[in-house]
């Protein structure tokens, strides 16, 4: 007799999608049935770190096609464990997992909360962070990775010298004067000290993307009085539940299936 496996779609490219990925691939006790988790990328990064389980890359066309996708390959759950700014997204999931009749778990790892000592300027906006930079400093560390440059490609930032680090290249639209660092986190906080002081770095821009592998460059920050600009980030989709670890998120996806 064929066994049955609980379907886990989980929306990723996180570093929490990946471990919610291998907690479910590990067995569990109490859980008689396997999971079968597919992790979905959107294909933006060009060499991903890779998942266990099946993976699928690119888009869905939208939430219908979303929907449509996951009646096709019989999907049980839907885990949203995209980056904290993919608001685009994450309004598809909540508004697919509706059209499927799919429960749907965002995974979502907690912001970043100043510190004493800390210089923050909170906007809602890349546009609005852009804004605030020629008040602040004149040699800015961008961590806000390579979409969005257009931001800070404005008359207004002309006289600013920028910093960009991402995973990939940035394609232009892009500030006048910049220079480009390719890295992947995490990042130690030496190697974060040694980047400002080596750079004359004066302002940060960063979105609060939460977590432990980018952190340190706001305790560089910090030590250096340089001062911080934060893109806030958008709010999860109203009446869809969080958890704030893979492990939390691996714990309500098993008591669902064992309600279920």
């Amino acid at each position: 007799m064929p066994v049955l496996l609980v379907h886990v779609l989980v929306l990723g490219g996180t570093t929490e999608a990946r471990r919610l990925a291998e907690n479910l691939a590990a067995p569990a006790p109490g859980v008689p049935l396997p999971f079968r988790v597919t992790t979905s990328l959107a294909g933006r990064v060009a060499a991903p770190r890779l998942p266990p389980g099946e993976v699928r890359v690119g888009g869905f066309g939208g939430p219908e096609g979303l929907a449509a996708w996951m009646r096709e390959h019989a999907v049980d759950v839907l885990v949203d464990a995209t980056h904290p700014f993919a608001a685009t997204m994450s309004r598809n999931a909540a508004e697919a997992a509706a059209l499927a009749h799919v429960p749907l778990l965002a995974l979502r790892r907690p912001g970043w909360v100043a510190q004493d000592g800390d210089r923050w300027h909170s906007t809602g906006s890349l546009a609005e962070a852009a804004g605030l930079l020629p008040a602040l400093g004149e040699r800015v560390f961008l961590t806000t990775g390579r979409m969005g440059l257009a931001a800070f490609a404005g008359a207004g930032t002309d006289a600013l010298w920028f910093l960009v680090r991402s995973v990939d290249a940035p394609k232009p639209p892009c500030p006048a004067r910049m220079e480009v660092l390719l890295d992947r986190g995490p990042f130690d906080l030496d190697g974060e000290r040694e980047l400002l002081r080596r750079l004359r770095i004066d302002v940060l821009v960063t979105k609060d993307s939460g977590g432990d592998a980018t952190a340190p460059k706001l305790t560089a920050a910090r030590e250096a009085g340089i001062p911080v600009v934060v893109v806030r980030r958008p709010p999860v989709p109203q009446g869809v539940p969080v958890a704030r670890t893979p492990d939390e998120a691996a714990r309500r996806v098993r008591r669902l299936y064992a309600s279920g």
